[in-house]
């Protein structure tokens, strides 16, 4: 299930630092039940040694945002929407209604005035489909370099394990939610980059680690079991930080095809 959120900030527009992700996160989680909030924080749905919290969130849209280098500010002019998505119904009622009942909250110290909750209408995938990530698309691994130490890898969208972590990645979302039996095979499906180039490529700062992801289009095709999954709770990993929410995309004019750059 996903919804989408309109803030209107006080003054008319909102500033956040060019790395806000950390700052919408914590806006969600003060904006839920107390208890909900500590559960999904500190524990997650588990799948062995990893937890998921299956929730993810979209970048912040606004009609005519522009940078201001002075300040290394982004400034979004109200209203300001987002797009939350979880597999949890549990989560994204206890947000609405909490900004239903206090009808404001702050981003970056900022009054922000809630003003509507719009329930996206469930998606159905059935065969390939093109879809554009909202937030990038975070694939890693973690490496031990020459010294013992550990080293984070991330892939790009071209190098065979992007597609593999992913798949991983969701069969374990998939026994985490479910929480025993085997998960479905994934028999015939795929995901590969049809609009990516090099420009999609986002290094984000969060809470003093850099995270690198990909944004642009992708075909992709995954069963159903999955494909609600991944579009709910997102795709790739370190979601609930802001990663990996993608939504359906329709070409306008002429057909597309598919890119492979370094």
């Amino acid at each position: 299930m996903r919804i989408v959120l309109e803030l209107e900030p006080e003054g008319g527009e909102l500033a956040l630092p060019v790395h806000y992700n950390h700052l919408v996160q914590g806006l969600i989680y003060r904006s839920l039940d107390e208890a909900l909030a500590g559960w999904f924080h500190d524990r997650g749905y588990c799948c062995g040694k990893r937890r998921f919290k299956l929730f993810t969130f979209s970048r912040l849209f606004s009609q005519g945002r522009k940078y201001d280098p002075e300040k290394k500010t982004i400034i979004f002019p109200g209203p300001v929407r987002l797009k939350v998505g979880s597999v949890d119904v549990d989560l994204l009622e206890s947000l609405v209604v909490h900004l239903i009942r206090r009808r404001e909250v702050r981003l970056n110290g900022r009054l922000c005035h809630f003003t509507s909750v719009e329930v996206e209408m469930p998606v159905e995938a059935r065969g390939p489909v093109v879809v554009r990530a909202l937030s990038p698309i975070v694939v890693y691994s973690t490496l031990k370099n020459g010294a013992g130490g550990k080293k984070t890898y991330y892939y790009n969208p071209w190098e065979r394990e992007f597609q593999e972590k992913i798949f991983e990645n969701l069969r374990r979302k998939w026994s985490a939610f479910h929480g025993s039996g085997e998960p479905p095979a994934l028999e015939g499906a795929y995901i590969k980059p049809v609009r990516v180039s090099k420009r999609n490529e986002a290094i984000v700062l969060f809470k003093g680690t850099v995270i690198k992801g990909w944004t642009g289009l992708y075909e992709l095709y995954l069963p159903e079991a999955y494909f609600s999954l991944a579009y709910d709770a997102g795709l790739g990993a370190k979601n609930p930080q802001g990663f990996g929410m993608v939504e359906m995309w329709q070409p306008r004019g002429r057909g597309l095809t598919s890119q492979k750059e370094a």
